[in-house]
């Protein structure tokens, strides 16, 4: 026998209600309603970029990237903190976090990106033994010379089954960087730079990705980016790569990136994140702060939610009237 629902409040009358069909309704249409929107808004699910598709789509890119790291003038060896003291850290009227922090991940990209790697390889391809040591024999300035002979060189370079070919020069000319830039595109193409740069200390593989994350900082990842109109300028921020969910949640941390006095400034990033953070405080305590917490009373949002309830007690109070 159905009961049935009493109820002296003629205000508020009740009566059966099947929770369960509502609930599946919901699920149903909002289902709906994901599909569509991801169908519409969706963005290309891309894999995240290595080492081994530069080599293959640009490998004179990934050698110019290596020849960077070697002369020190990759994105990372400039940074400043956290990586290295060659940068200017980010301040703001001369408050600077990463000065006070220092330097927590130190990196030398010369010998993380590209001479460990390939130490490694040269345990087992022998050949590759001498012109590392001639390397790293070489005073700072004959290194130097190397790698200007070679930069300049690269735009004629040709690659022949897989295997870099620069132009004739002086035999001293670009020293030991042949064998040693044909190893590292060797390495690359296999796929196995990145494990190379990351290192294990055992049987288990390495956990810890940043160095190998850092690998193709500045123009291999900007180029990148630009393909899949991903860069800063383009909210790339809030897309995705490989089968990860983009970070919408992040719209308002790129957003400022877009406006003054963001845009141009030098110390944007450390900017934006306090901005960020001082929003996000004021958000939270919004309950506790005497002038914020009463501007849902001063716009009367709620009355317009509760309109009906308002509206019914406004005429009971002019009917007792």
């Amino acid at each position: 026998m159905a009961r049935k629902w009493r109820n002296n409040n003629a205000d508020f009358p009740q009566k059966p209600y099947d929770l369960i069909r509502e609930m599946l309704v919901a699920l149903g249409i909002m289902g709906a309603l994901v599909l569509v929107l991801a169908a519409v808004f969706s963005t290309p699910d891309v894999p995240a970029l290595t080492a081994q598709q530069v080599a293959r789509q640009d490998p004179k890119l990934l050698l110019q990237n290596a020849l960077d790291d070697l002369s020190g003038q990759d994105a990372i060896s400039t940074y400043g903190p956290p990586y290295n003291n060659s940068g200017t850290a980010q301040s703001i009227a001369g408050f600077s976090p990463a000065q006070i922090a220092g330097v927590q991940i130190p990196i030398n990209s010369a010998k993380v990106n590209v001479l460990d790697p390939l130490n490694k390889v040269a345990k087992i391809d022998t050949s590759l033994q001498s012109p590392l040591q001639t390397w790293s024999k070489a005073t700072v300035k004959q290194r130097s010379a190397w790698v200007n002979h070679i930069e300049s060189a690269l735009n004629h370079a040709t690659l022949q089954h897989g295997v870099l070919v620069v132009p004739a020069a002086s035999p001293d000319s670009y020293g030991p960087l042949p064998t040693m830039l044909n190893a590292y595109l060797g390495l690359a193409r296999s796929g196995l730079l990145e494990s190379a740069i990351d290192g294990g200390s055992g049987p288990m593989p390495a956990t810890n990705r940043t160095e190998s994350l850092l690998l193709l900082q500045d123009v291999p990842d900007a180029q990148y980016a630009n393909q899949l109109d991903m860069s800063g300028n383009q909210w790339g921020i809030i897309k995705e790569t490989g089968n990860y969910p983009g970070a919408v949640w992040l719209w308002f941390y790129t957003l400022l990136y877009q406006i003054p006095p963001f845009v141009n400034s030098s110390s944007a990033d450390l900017e934006v994140v306090l901005t960020t953070g001082i929003v996000t405080i004021l958000l939270v305590l919004t309950p506790f702060i005497p002038g914020l917490r009463s501007l849902p009373k001063v716009f009367g949002i709620y009355k317009l939610i509760w309109r009906r309830w308002y509206r019914t007690t406004t005429k009971k109070g002019r009917g007792h009237a």
